[in-house]
Parts: C-alpha cells; sequence; structure tokens
C-alpha cells in the first residue's frame, strides 16, 4: 500500500488523516496517530507551551509512561479539561489496557452528550473498541461521530477523519466475515 502513496507537504501519506497536531497524522490502518514529519512535530511543540501538545506526542510515539507522568500534573493544574481527561484515556489505550479506556471513554461521552464535544468523544470511542478488537462497536461509533459532524458542519479534515475510520472498520469487519 505504502509504495504508490504521494507523499504531501508534512511529509506523511496524502490520504492519511490530520492528527490535530503537526506531523501526526492517524494511519489508516491501525486508526492511530503516529509521527509523518518529525521536523514539523517538533517545530510546533518548540513553539507550545501546552503540556497537552507534548503529551499528544508523547503517545504518538508510544511513550505511554512519559505521558502519564506529564498528564498528571497537567491534570492536577486542570482538573476538569475534556481534552486532559481524554489524554487519560489514550495513555490506557498505548498501554493495551483497552477496557478500561472504553470505560472512561464512556464515562466521557455521557459528560459531552448533545455538546460540541460528542462527535469527538464518539471518535474516540471508537478508536479504543477498534484497537481492542471489538470492531462492531467501532462502526457503531465511527458511524455516529460520522453522522454528528457532518450534522454539524464540521470541518472536512474531521469529516474525513470519521470517514476513514468508518470505512476501515467496515472493512476489517467484512474481511472477518
Amino acid at each position: 500500500m505504502m509504495s504508490d502513496v504521494m507523499l504531501d507537504a508534512m511529509g506523511g501519506t496524502s490520504e492519511w488523516p490530520d492528527a490535530g497536531f503537526p506531523g501526526i497524522k492517524i494511519n489508516p490502518d491501525t486508526l492511530m496517530p503516529g509521527i509523518v514529519n518529525e521536523e514539523a512535530c517538533n517545530s510546533a511543540l518548540q513553539a507550545s507551551s501546552d503540556p497537552a501538545d507534548r503529551i499528544m506526542v508523547l503517545l504518538a510515539e508510544g511513550h505511554a509512561g512519559d505521558a502519564a507522568e506529564l498528564l498528571a500534573e497537567a491534570r492536577y493544574k486542570d482538573p476538569e479539561s475534556f481534552r486532559l481527561r481524554a489524554f487519560e484515556a489514550e495513555v490506557l489505550r498505548v498501554s493495551k489496557r483497552y477496557d478500561r479506556a472504553v470505560d472512561l471513554y464512556r464515562q466521557l461521552l455521557a459528560e459531552v452528550q448533545g455538546t460540541g464535544l460528542e462527535a469527538l468523544a464518539h471518535q474516540h470511542l471508537g478508536r479504543a473498541l477498534y484497537a481492542g478488537g471489538n470492531t462492531a462497536a467501532a462502526v457503531e461509533e465511527f458511524a455516529k461521530a460520522l453522522d454528528l459532524r457532518v450534522a454539524g458542519a464540521a470541518d472536512a479534515a474531521l469529516i474525513y477523519s470519521s470517514t476513514v475510520a468508518l470505512q476501515r472498520a467496515r472493512n476489517v469487519l467484512e474481511m472477518a466475515s
């Protein structure tokens, strides 16, 4: 698959959805974030004073322990932050504690139901379910995220991310049957 892919200006593959931070994109096969352009990622990280950005990069690199340590400090300063609480679930996912990640995302989803964060919560819950091997449930969550994003006229990059995730999960489900 990689041989026939065009590179974009960020050094990643052009069809990989953006992950919300320069140099990081979502792998369309694993549906997980990965660094595709270290230079862009490092430059953005140096320009940022937000600890959540560093946590995101550590998670994309697979460094759950370091991310958890930084996350604990950040959560102490801002315990109600949805973004930081979502990163807590991501730390669990990277640590392969899928059931706990799913439980935390379900809790977050219940808290943001009916708000602008609901689609994001469905998307991340879908990723955790997908990573844990519950592809059928992941399809449902990605479909909900996509529906909410389309209905809310979300940014095209977010709609694309949900579309890619939904299609990948459907393909995996189809191949398994």
